[in-house]
């Protein structure tokens, strides 16, 4: 209970004893009980208050002096506020803000800025796999060393090498390519890869298929598991079957599985916690 409700307790407890007491006599009685157990408090000037408020407001003057007087450096810096890094020895898959899908490589790096939505722009150090979402409004830019690869919405790789080299592949859609300080631009097709290095920029082809020809449907399976990290599991009397089959390299996973299962008429279940992958 707070000051000024014990107060009013005992003068209401005051009031009724002794009942013999004139009011008045209650009143002066009461007076003078209540200046020695509730002296008045001098009011003091709070500057603590005044302090911390001036303290905001010097903190933010000097936030406002240092986001206006940013040089080009700094805006750089501030831009790539978010920084992916993949220390592992196996690909890392980043969902970024726009859902477009990168695969990074082991001791790969991204960055990109807050505003990727609408600014998809996107910097790559080492190897990445792109599944870009399409969005003709805002095109999708990756820049590794002296390159530019812009897209609408395709599935790529930007590798990037020593002393300033690029090699980019193309499994889908179409990409424009770019070089630093030349005017010349290169637009890809599916299958078509992309070098540039010693200031030389060369387009040959590569393949982008994995060719499976009458083998066994292990072999598949071994493929699954050293490329998607997925252990399969066949039932014994489907392990000799034949398959023969074209897979993209940067196939879906799920959409093999569900390959095979249609194939072979076969139940499917994922364990993702065991990376297991059971068809019966």
């Amino acid at each position: 209970m707070d000051e000024k409700n014990i107060e009013k307790e005992l003068k209401k407890i005051w009031e009724e004893k002794p009942i013999s007491h004139s009011d008045d006599e209650k009143e002066a009685s009461w007076a003078a009980f209540q200046a020695k157990a509730f002296p008045p408090q001098k009011k003091s000037f709070k500057i603590w208050r005044y302090a911390a408020a001036a303290s905001v407001l010097v903190f933010m003057g000097i936030g406002a002096q240092l986001f206006f007087n940013r040089g080009p450096l700094e805006d750089t810096i501030y831009l790539s506020s978010n920084v992916i890094e993949n220390r592992t020895i196996k690909i890392k898959t980043v969902i970024l803000p726009d859902s477009s899908k990168v695969d990074l490589s082991p001791n790969s790096k991204i960055k990109y800025a807050n505003n990727f939505e609408s600014n998809r722009k996107i910097e790559v150090e080492g190897e990445a796999y792109f599944k870009v979402k399409k969005d003709k409004k805002h095109p999708f830019q990756v820049f590794c060393n002296e390159t530019t690869t812009t897209v609408l919405g395709t599935s790529f790789t930007v590798t990037g090498q020593e002393k300033n080299g690029v090699m980019v592949q193309l499994y889908e859609g179409s990409v424009q390519m770019n070089v630093k300080n030349q005017k010349q631009t290169w637009i890809l097709k599916p299958g078509d890869k992309f070098i540039y290095g010693n200031k030389t920029a060369l387009v040959t082809e590569f393949s982008r298929f994995v060719d499976f020809e009458n083998e066994n449907l292990s072999v598949l399976s071994a493929y699954i598991e050293s490329n998607y990290g997925y252990k399969v599991i066949i039932p014994q009397e489907y392990s000799n079957q034949r398959i023969t089959v074209r897979i993209n390299k940067k196939e879906e996973l799920k959409t093999i599985i569900q390959l095979i299962a249609e194939m072979y008429n076969l139940n499917v279940e994922i364990n993702e916690k065991l990376k297991q992958i059971t068809f019966q």
